[in-house]
C-alpha cells in the first residue's frame, strides 16, 4: 500500500517529467520509470512500467490538444502511424511484462544511453511542406508505426523520440508537424501498454493520478523557463548528461539485482 509519503513522492517525480518535458521537449519522459523506481521507491518494476505508461499517455494526449490548436497536426498520418503501432505495443507490453523486472530495467538503462546520445546529436528541421500519408508511402507509415509501437509498449515508455523520426523517414513531413503527430501515437502507445498492464493489477491507479498532477504543474513551469532561456543545445547538452548519469546508476543497481 502506497502511503502519503509515496504519494508525495510521485507528485514529485511527476513534476520533475513534466518540467523536463517543457524544458527540454522530447525525451523527458524517459526519466518516469527511473523515477518511479529508485525516487518514489516503487517496489515492483511492472508496475512503475504501468504506471508510468498510463502517465505518460495523459501528458502526450494534454500535448497533443496544444498542437492541434496550433495545427500542426497532421491526422491521418497519425491515425495510420498509431493503428499500426497499438497492435506492436500490444505485443511488446505482453512480453515485457512477462519478462524478468530486473533484467527490464538493465535494458531500459542501455536504451537511455541511447536516448542521451540521439539527443546529442540534435535535430535538423527539415522536410517537404505538405507531406502526407497516401498509398506510396502507405507501406513505409504501417511498417514504422509497428516497429515502434512494439519498442514503446516493450519498454512502457511514450517512444516520441523514436516515432519523429520514423514519421519523418516515412512520410518526409517537416519537424514541426512530425512533433505534433507524434503525439497522437504517444497516446494511443501509452494508453495500449498502460490496458495491457493494469489488466494484470500493475498500475497504480492513485499513484498514477498524483504523478499526472505532478507532471502537469512541472510541465508549465518548464515550458515557461525554456521561453526565457536561450540556447536550447545547451539544456539538451545538460539533460543528456543526467539522463547518462541516470542510466548509469540504472545499470549498477539492475546489474546487483539480477
Amino acid at each position: 500500500m502506497i502511503d502519503n509519503l509515496h504519494l508525495a513522492l510521485g507528485a514529485l517525480a511527476g513534476g520533475l517529467v513534466g518540467f523536463s518535458l517543457g524544458l527540454v521537449g522530447g525525451g523527458g519522459s524517459i526519466l518516469a520509470v527511473p523515477l518511479m523506481v529508485y525516487l518514489v521507491g516503487v517496489p515492483n518494476p511492472h508496475v512503475a512500467i504501468g504506471t508510468s505508461a498510463l502517465a505518460v499517455a495523459v501528458n502526450a494526449a494534454t500535448g497533443l490538444i496544444q498542437h492541434a490548436r496550433e495545427h500542426s497536426v497532421r491526422w491521418r498520418c497519425g491515425m495510420m502511424y498509431a493503428a499500426a503501432g497499438v497492435i506492436g505495443a500490444f505485443g511488446g507490453s505482453t512480453l515485457g511484462k512477462n519478462f524478468d523486472g530486473q533484467k527490464l530495467l538493465f535494458l531500459f538503462a542501455i536504451l537511455m544511453l541511447v536516448v542521451g546520445a540521439l539527443m546529442l546529436r540534435g535535430r535538423k528541421a527539415m522536410g517537404t511542406p505538405g507531406a502526407a500519408c497516401n498509398r506510396n508511402n502507405a507501406g513505409k507509415v504501417l511498417g514504422y508505426g509497428f516497429g515502434t509501437g512494439a519498442f514503446s509498449g516493450f519498454f512502457g515508455i511514450g517512444g516520441g523520440f523514436l516515432i519523429v523520426p520514423g514519421l519523418i523517414a516515412s512520410t518526409d513531413m517537416m519537424m514541426m508537424n512530425a512533433v505534433g503527430t507524434s503525439l497522437v501515437a504517444v497516446t494511443a502507445f501509452g494508453l495500449t501498454t498502460a490496458t495491457n498492464y493494469a489488466f494484470s493489477g500493475l498500475v497504480d491507479w492513485l499513484l498514477a493520478g498524483v504523478f499526472i498532477a505532478g507532471g502537469v504543474a512541472g510541465g508549465f513551469f518548464g515550458t515557461r523557463l525554456a521561453k526565457r532561456l536561450s540556447g536550447g543545445t545547451q539544456l539538451k547538452t545538460v539533460f543528456s548528461v543526467l539522463i547518462f548519469v541516470v542510466a548509469f546508476y540504472m545499470l549498477y543497481k539492475s546489474w546487483t539485482a539480477i
